[in-house]
């Protein structure tokens, strides 16, 4: 379970910043909103919003990178580049590490594991336990070196010569097999982070579900409560055939996609569609090739049902951006709700998402310590903070506000600043 994360001096944020799902002591919904995990109380999700270029999707990708780095640093060689950029709009930052840093529970352990890096090179790291209430460090490295806590800690003894500058110490922990290194792997390999504008690869993920026997019934009963307008769906894996690769390929690519493709598959799905006669009764079936014959947020649907389903069946942390994106506000609604329940979320999973949809701030049943704000100060920063933190006129927002006609009117910021159009398209008409 995620209990906090935070990240510094990564692309648009400068400070660190803190999204916490420890549950405020509020009292709205908290028979659905939140669970109980050995000392804590935690949020089953958290809406972040603000406006276009604030910075909703960096702290996502900060999310994300974390998570990449993590699982896949190991792989890297000695001479290969991570893939970071610091805050660039301060002469302080711009050549400094990045700070990211994750606070979560494993067997009703708590662990923060932190580091700080570069382009180039892991500047720091550091994992810390709290079986109880105090924590202890299990091993802290620096920029001369690593030191491990051998009692506490002993699977990662005489391991710190083998870590490489561009590597984690974590990864490779986990690549001799230490046990707590790789319940912390399988934990971030839960950490799923999915884009709602590039999502077609997540579609195996669905596949695989509605394969499955066990799960293909629930989320056929998904579709079928949301009205997509199919009764059901067809899957098959169909081995590759050059036949299919367009004409206007030059002979030395298809050559090389053949080869590379030899054994693999793609995914046919289809939908089923009731045909009907002249007089609207049922005369049949029709299929519906799913990537071509449906709409752009039926695709998106079905694509990111499958790690949504899998994260509340398994348990984990699902991060989505523009949630909201080709999605009528109803289905987005019906995502979200999913995690805020007692019936489908049995596993408590927890969802973290970025959207535009202010509909949910009415109709999301969301708690005010789940409602998060990000907006530029005017140094470029990019700054988060949330509704229950919120002060105005030194007071707190109470839980019988319009929360989103209050956003829209620009009360508790992180909206864009829209000038005077009509003088842009007087001057433009004037040319």
């Amino acid at each position: 379970m995620l209990i906090e994360f935070s990240i510094a001096n990564y692309l648009s944020f400068k400070d660190k910043t803190t999204l916490s799902l420890l549950a405020a002591s509020i009292k709205e919904h908290k028979g659905t909103n939140i669970f109980s995990a050995e000392r804590y109380d935690l949020l089953k999700g958290t809406v972040l919003y603000g406006a276009n270029a604030s910075g909703k999707s960096n702290f996502i990708r900060a999310m994300s990178t974390m998570r990449r780095l993590i699982l896949y640093s190991f792989e890297k060689s000695s001479t290969e580049e991570l893939g970071i950029t610091p805050f660039l709009l301060n002469t302080e930052t711009e050549s400094a590490p990045s700070f990211f840093e994750v606070v979560f529970l494993i067997d009703n352990i708590r662990y923060r594991y932190g580091f700080e890096v570069d382009n180039t090179a892991i500047h720091a790291e550091w994992l810390y336990e709290a079986v109880k209430q105090s924590e202890k460090p299990l091993f802290i490295r620096e920029k001369d070196g690593i030191e491990v806590m051998e009692k506490a800690f002993p699977e990662a003894k005489d391991l710190e010569e083998r870590t490489r500058e561009n590597a984690l110490f974590l990864t490779v922990i986990d690549q001799f097999n230490g046990k707590t290194a790789k319940k912390i792997m399988q934990w971030f390999n839960n950490f799923i982070t999915v884009s709602g504008l590039s999502h077609e690869d997540y579609k195996g993920v669905t596949f695989g579900l509605l394969e499955n026997r066990n799960t293909r019934p629930l989320l056929l009963d998904f579709y079928k409560k949301l009205d997509l307008g199919f009764d059901d769906i067809t899957t098959d894996k169909l081995p590759f055939d050059p036949k299919e690769l367009p004409d206007n390929i030059p002979e030395s690519v298809v050559k090389q996609l053949i080869t590379d493709l030899q054994d693999s598959f793609r995914i046919d799905i289809r939908t089923i569609h009731r045909k009907y006669d002249a007089k609207n009764k049922v005369a049949g079936k029709v299929e519906f090739d799913m990537r071509s014959q449906e709409s752009s947020g039926t695709n998106k649907l079905f694509n990111i049902s499958g790690p949504v389903f899998d994260v509340l069946n398994d348990g984990g942390v699902l991060i989505i951006d523009e949630l909201d994106a080709s999605l009528h506000p109803l289905l987005t609604l019906a995502i979200t709700r999913l995690f805020n329940s007692a019936e489908f979320n049995q596993k408590n999973a927890q969802l973290v998402f970025a959207t535009h949809d202010t509909n949910l701030l009415n109709y999301g049943n969301y708690r005010r310590d789940q409602i998060y704000f990000v907006e530029k100060n005017k140094y470029g920063a990019s700054e988060m903070y949330s509704l229950v933190e919120y002060k105005e006129e030194g007071k707190t927002v109470r839980k019988d506000r319009s929360f989103e006609k209050d956003y829209i009117e620009g009360r508790y910021g992180a909206i864009p600043f829209i000038g005077n159009l009509s003088n842009v398209v007087k001057e433009w008409q004037e040319r």
